[in-house]
C-alpha cells in the first residue's frame, strides 16, 4: 500500500473532545492502514490540560510514535486558528517507513560546553521533524551540527509558540508533555520534499562579496559595502523603492557555481548594522569572499508567489503525482498580519498540493534547508511534502 495521510482540526474548547474530533478526521485519511506517526499541535484552552490531548489523540489512532508542542495557533484542513483555541492532528501510515521519536537536552559539561543528550544519530535518514523549545534550546548551534554530522538530511520543524498556564512551554513525545529542549523524529524509508519559502522577492543587480570576515561584509564588487548598496538602492525601480520602505534584507547564496540564480538559491538575511566611516555592514548571517549576494525585500505579494512558487517545484519533482500529505511551520507574524485575509498559506498550499492532507502550526521561527544546509528562519513557511 502507498502513504496515506489524514489530517484533522478542532476549535472545541474542551482539550479531550477537541483530539477526538480533530483524530477522528485524521483517521479517516488512513483508510484501513495503522497510524505509524502522529503529529499534534495544539493551542488555547487545550495547554491547559495537554496530557488529555495526547490521551485521546492516542486512544483513536494508537499511533506507534507521537510528537508535537504547544503552538499560538493551528493548520489543518485549509484553515488557519491563529490565535484562540484549537488542535490539529497529522497521522501517517508510512508503507513500510518507520518514524522514531526522540526527546534532546542540551547538557552543560564544563562551563561554557555542551552535549545533546537524547539525540538520535540522523545520518542517512530520509528527513528528521524537529520542534524546540525557544528558551532552552539553541537551536541554531544545534542545526549547524546537523548540517555538519548527518549533511543532506533536511531537517523541518519550528519553534514552539505556546505556553501552558505555568509559562512554560509544552513539548510531545510519545504520551509525555516534556517542557525543555527539543522534540524530533527520525525518518526512514519514506520519500519526503523539503520546501522552503522565505517570502521575500530579489531587487537590484547580484554583488559579489570582496572583503568579509565572520558577519562584517568590508567591500562589495571592490567598493565599501555601504557605498555599494546606497549606489544599489538609487538605482532601483520606483516599485522596488516602495518594497525596500518596508524593510531591506540581503540574500546570500550558499550553493556557487549555477550558471544563474534563482529565489530558492538565497538564504534571506535582515541587514543588522552599518559604520558610515569605514563602509563596514553587518548581516545576520557569516558570509565569506566570493559569495553572491542580492537585496532583498519582502511583502504579502512576494510571499505569495515565493510559496506558489516553491511548492511548484516540489510538485514537478513528484512528476505530477498528488502527494500524499504535507506538514506546514508557517511563522506567526505571516497570517492576517500579513496577507490581510485569514487561511492564505494553509490554502495556498492546499490548492498547489491538489487538496492532499496537510497540517501544522504557527511557529515562533521555522527549520528547513536552503543550499543543503539546515536553518532557522523568520517570516517563513517551511513544508515537509510527502510523496
Amino acid at each position: 500500500m502507498p502513504v496515506h495521510i489524514g489530517a484533522g482540526l478542532s476549535t472545541s474548547p474542551d482539550p479531550r473532545a477537541g483530539a477526538l474530533e480533530a483524530a477522528l478526521t485524521a483517521r479517516d485519511g488512513l483508510g484501513d492502514q495503522p497510524c505509524d506517526l502522529a503529529v499534534v499541535f495544539a493551542s488555547g484552552s487545550h495547554l491547559e490540560a495537554p496530557e488529555a490531548v495526547l490521551e485521546a489523540v492516542d486512544e483513536v489512532l494508537s499511533p506507534d510514535a507521537m510528537a508535537g508542542c504547544a503552538a499560538g495557533g493551528v493548520i489543518a484542513g485549509g484553515r488557519e486558528v491563529e490565535d484562540g483555541t484549537g488542535v490539529s492532528v497529522w497521522a501517517g501510515h508510512l508503507d513500510g517507513g518507520s518514524a522514531t521519536v526522540f526527546h534532546t537536552l542540551v547538557e552543560e559539561l564544563e562551563e561554557g560546553t555542551g552535549a545533546l543528550a537524547g539525540m538520535v544519530n540522523l545520518e542517512g535518514a530520509a528527513g528528521s521533524l524537529l520542534l524546540c523549545d525557544p528558551a532552552t534550546f539553541p537551536t541554531d548551534a544545534v542545526l549547524r551540527f546537523l548540517s555538519e554530522s548527518a549533511p543532506a538530511v533536511p531537517v523541518i520543524g519550528g519553534l514552539a509558540s505556546g505556553r501552558v498556564p505555568g509559562g512554560t512551554t509544552a513539548l510531545f513525545v510519545g504520551d509525555r508533555v516534556v517542557d525543555e529542549g527539543a522534540v524530533g523524529v527520525r525518518l526512514d524509508g519514506v520519500e519526503m520534499l523539503p520546501c522552503v519559502s522565505q517570502g521575500a522577492a530579489p531587487i537590484g543587480p547580484e554583488l559579489t562579496i570582496t572583503s568579509a570576515k565572520g558577519h562584517i561584509i568590508d567591500e562589495l564588487a571592490g567598493k565599501p559595502a555601504l557605498d555599494k548598496l546606497r549606489d544599489t538602492i538609487e538605482e532601483l525601480t520606483e516599485e522596488d523603492l516602495a518594497l525596500v520602505q518596508g524593510g531591506l534584507l540581503m540574500g546570500i547564496v550558499l550553493e556557487t557555481n549555477k550558471p544563474e540564480y534563482v529565489q530558492g538559491d538565497f538564504l534571506v538575511r535582515g541587514l543588522v548594522g552599518a559604520d558610515p566611516q569605514s563602509g563596514k555592514v553587518a548581516v545576520a548571517a557569516e558570509v565569506h569572499p566570493g559569495q553572491v549576494v542580492r537585496l532583498h525585500a519582502r511583502d504579502a505579494a512576494s510571499a505569495d508567489r515565493d510559496l506558489r512558487e516553491a511548492l511548484s517545484i516540489r510538485m514537478r519533482a513528484l512528476g505530477g503525482r498528488t502527494p500524499a500529505g504535507a506538514l506546514l511551520f508557517a511563522c506567526n507574524g505571516r497570517g492576517r498580519d500579513l496577507f490581510g485575509d485569514a487561511d492564505h498559506d494553509a490554502s495556498t498550499v492546499d490548492e498547489a498540493l491538489a487538496g492532499a492532507p496537510a497540517a501544522g502550526f504557527f511557529a515562533a521561527g521555522e527549520i528547513g534547508p536552503v543550499g543543503g544546509e539546515n536553518f532557522l528562519h523568520g517570516f517563513t513557511a517551511t513544508v515537509a511534502v510527502f510523496a
